[in-house]
């Protein structure tokens, strides 16, 4: 697999709502944040150590969705990933680069009682979903390459398609741009093992400071169908980050109504559930 020797981290709570309507704002109350819309963490969902436990795990599918046997509760998170150099000095992380993007499914169990965010992330192989296709990505800088991208996603059930993300701009998420970086670098070297968070920089050391982090932004808000359907085996679900200047909200429902997408401007994530 592409990603075994890359970390793999999400961002809690970068998109206004999605917490609420997922049931785990409560998780959070606890976390200091400085402004109201400041994400609430990172969380680890692959560590290639094997003093990483259940982390060790390698979790990434581009066609496939394994639930875990004790959860009917399990959703779609439709996000962007970012593919990024570490910069260390030291055993200090003191910077990250872009270098791909790519749709991604942080695919979780509505888990109420879990100590730490990871436990609701990572139950096994085919846990979460990376697209095969990636774009080049310069930076992240204001009026680069990535803001012109929206992400969707779209939840199959026999023949029955529907929306199950709120179509939404690259740009919505609430941190962004260098901001997001400059934070998720400081969350990587100073974020402590304190009520749902973890020591980030000690999952770093385990793994022996790896060269590259697989990074998941947050997830979009729900439709109200996404916020109300579970998946099921059987099911399939697609997520979708295309470029907002090529296509259209509705082109891109025309697809997913066939399940077919083109290369040229998105990157799609389509996932059985087995």
């Amino acid at each position: 697999m592409a990603f075994r020797n890359v970390i793999g981290f999400g961002v809690a709570g970068n998109f206004a709502g999605h917490l609420e309507q997922a049931g785990e704002a409560n998780d959070f109350l606890t976390v200091e944040v400085k402004e109201a819309v400041q994400p609430k963490a990172i969380f680890p969902f692959y560590v290639p150590s094997d003093k990483a436990g259940f982390l060790a795990t390698y979790p990434l599918s581009s066609d496939t969705i394994t639930p875990p046997n004790e959860a009917d509760n399990l959703q779609i998170e439709p996000e962007v990933a970012l593919l990024c150099d570490i910069q260390y000095q030291g055993k200090k992380v003191i910077g990250l680069k872009p270098v791909k993007f790519a749709a991604y499914n942080d695919c979780s169990i509505r888990k109420p009682n879990a100590n730490k965010i990871s436990e609701k992330k990572n139950w096994g192989a085919s846990t979460k979903g990376i697209a095969s296709q990636m774009f080049e990505l310069e930076s992240l800088s204001e009026g680069g390459d990535l803001d012109r991208y929206r992400i969707a996603s779209f939840h199959q059930r026999d023949d029955q398609v529907e929306r199950y993300g709120e179509d939404s701009p690259v740009v919505g998420y609430s941190y962004f741009h260098e901001k997001l970086l400059n934070w998720i670098v400081e969350r990587m070297n100073n974020q402590q093992d304190v009520g749902p968070t973890e020591n980030i920089a000690q999952h770093l050391e385990n793994a022996n400071y790896p060269e590259q982090a697989l990074i998941s932004i947050g997830a979009t808000r729900y439709t109200e169908y996404g916020e109300t359907t579970f998946l099921q085996p059987g099911d399939t679900s697609m997520v979708v980050v295309y470029d907002g200047e090529k296509y259209s909200a509705q082109d891109i429902a025309a697809m997913a109504e066939k399940a077919e997408f083109p290369q040229d401007g998105i990157s799609s994530l389509i996932q059985k559930v087995v």
